[in-house]
């Protein structure tokens, strides 16, 4: 046997092994062999693009949102699905259950809604998502102490299949400090709380920005990366979170 084909069967025996010990069920339901059953594919809950504000990506948000006021930093932003049942289940088996094959799958939900974006135009008249008008994909990151709890950076793993998807290069450029836990905390305190945690690595004069999160709450990460992506110089930057807390 070739000794390079020795990783690939290792990893092979370890995905029998883990499939034996752990076997595949759905997360929205419990369906055994499917990560995600056709009933609750069926049932995610889908961010119409034409009503959604253009601005915060919120539902229903086109002509009045009532959770901005039209004011982000963000040319534009996309998100996927509203937060709770199936939706919320998928973000949590993926950050703290570590089912990483979730992966590819969120990253596809994101190119799906991003290619429905790009029929509707952003608040300067051009569509929210434009392929040809971006330079680079972003991600929001984790805190180091995240990233040391659960072994990997969730997004980044998100962003380099999207980057593939996509066919944008992946500029892994921003980092975060580590800040009081979020949870519990109003509008306000998130803001103050995030408040220059998030800066680039790098100077990014005239390039157009991409950025990618899992989930948006207040807007109050999001932000903040973009923020620090214009302040090395970014000439715009368009956001796309998997859901919207609504």
């Amino acid at each position: 046997m070739p000794m390079r084909s020795l990783p690939r069967i290792c990893r092979s025996l370890a995905d029998t092994l883990a499939e034996l010990l752990w076997p595949t069920c759905c997360i929205g339901c419990g369906y055994p062999d499917e990560l995600l059953c056709e009933r609750c594919r069926t049932d995610l809950p889908w961010i119409a693009q034409r009503w959604a504000c253009p601005d915060c990506g919120a539902p229903f948000g086109w002509l009045t949102c009532t959770e901005c006021a039209h004011e982000w930093e963000l040319r534009a932003t996309v998100c996927a699905w509203t937060f709770g049942d199936a939706a919320a289940r998928t973000v949590t088996a993926f950050k703290d259950h570590h089912e990483l094959r979730l992966a590819p799958v969120i990253a596809a939900a994101l190119a799906t809604t991003l290619d429905e974006a790009s029929s509707w135009p952003a608040r300067d008249g051009r569509p929210r998502y434009d392929p040809g008008g971006l330079d680079a994909l972003a991600f929001v990151p984790a805190t180091a102490g995240a990233y040391a709890r659960r072994g990997y950076d969730h997004m980044e793993l998100v962003a380099r299949e999207l980057a593939h998807e996509t066919g944008l290069p992946l500029a892994d450029i921003l980092v975060r400090s580590s800040v009081r836990d979020q949870r519990g905390l109003s509008r306000e305190e998130r803001a103050a709380n995030l408040e220059g945690s998030i800066y680039a690595l790098e100077d990014l004069s005239d390039l157009r920005i991409l950025l990618i999160d899992d989930v948006i709450t207040t807007g109050a990460s999001l932000r903040e990366g973009a923020r620090a992506l214009l302040s090395r110089g970014a000439a715009a930057v368009t956001a796309c979170a998997l859901c919207r807390v609504w």
